[in-house]
């Protein structure tokens, strides 16, 4: 089977339009709808069925791409085989990183990487969601994200998904307000603020949500804000209370906000990363990860 075509299928796995193929291979859409006919043709059987106005994998499609990954795989092993032959890693790594996330880890890791000279880490702060991943990590040599803890984990096939921290969420404060001298705070004792969270369906509102259900108390929430730093700002200013993330929450010792931890649940996010096992063979981006790791590993002491 020809190599070309098999990738082609497995942007269509990742990607899930003809038309998201071509443009992510640089192709015109009846190029790649060429690729799959004779794709098709070599296999004997159909690889793909019509969907509305477009294509969905038939159970052979599924199949033949997941073996796809495979043989990218293997090659991409082969190019890495050769390149361990050279005294350092060496190449472009593409990073994605939800922002609160690069507040986090970026600078740490940028500075690991300094006495690597021969990997460039390009990085782009992206807003992601967790259904958003799959596509991310068909851009991206690493897609760096985080989800509840309750919540159901990344799909695994033909990814690699690589733990890199635990962070606890805590309920931050204004610092004159009356749970501020508490050293836990419980979930219904802040039954009556208002809260400022994050777009439904996004990790940190998981959360609230989860918890709430878990406490059977209803948050009123005021504000939906994504950026982290914003729901700082109006917590500081005494707009509401929030749950933010334990290490990359700027309350400036105390002054600006006061973090507490949620007393009798459990309430965390898991930032991971995620790439395709194709990526995860490249020295360079192995470089990239163990960076990762190590400077996760520095916020929580591991």
């Amino acid at each position: 089977m020809d190599v070309q075509r098999l990738r082609v299928l497995r942007e269509l796995a990742d990607r899930g339009s003809v038309a998201a193929v071509a443009d992510a291979l640089s192709f015109t859409p009846s190029a790649i709808s060429q690729q799959l006919k004779a794709l098709a043709e070599e296999v004997g059987m159909p690889l793909t069925e019509p969907a509305g106005r477009g294509l969905r994998l038939t159970d052979v499609g599924r199949a033949l791409a997941a073996e796809a990954e495979g043989v990218l795989t293997a090659l991409a092993r082969a190019d890495a085989a050769v390149e361990r032959l050279r005294t350092t890693p060496r190449g472009q790594v593409r990073m994605a990183i939800f922002p609160s996330g690069a507040r986090m880890l970026l600078p740490g890791v940028l500075a690991r990487l300094d006495d690597v000279a021969e990997v460039d880490l390009q990085c782009r702060d992206v807003d992601m969601n967790p259904a958003e991943v799959t596509a991310l990590a068909a851009d991206f040599d690493v897609v760096v994200t985080h989800r509840d803890e309750h919540a159901p984990p990344h799909a695994v096939e033909r990814r690699v998904v690589v733990p890199l921290l635990r962070e606890p969420l805590d309920v931050v404060l204004p610092p004159g307000h009356l749970l501020a001298r508490r050293r836990k705070v419980r979930l219904d004792e802040l039954a009556g603020e208002a809260w400022i969270s994050v777009e439904v369906g996004w990790p940190v509102d998981d959360v609230l949500r989860s918890l709430a259900l878990h406490t059977d108390t209803r948050p009123r929430i005021v504000q939906r804000i994504n950026d982290f730093s914003v729901t700082e700002e109006l917590v500081a200013a005494g707009r509401g209370v929030a749950l933010l993330p334990r290490y990359s929450t700027d309350d400036r010792g105390g002054r600006r906000l006061v973090r507490r931890p949620l007393a009798g649940v459990r309430a965390a996010r898991l930032v991971e990363a995620v790439l395709r096992t194709s990526a995860a063979e490249r020295p360079a981006v192995r470089t990239v990860l163990d960076a990762l790791c190590a400077e996760a590993a520095s916020l929580t002491g591991a």
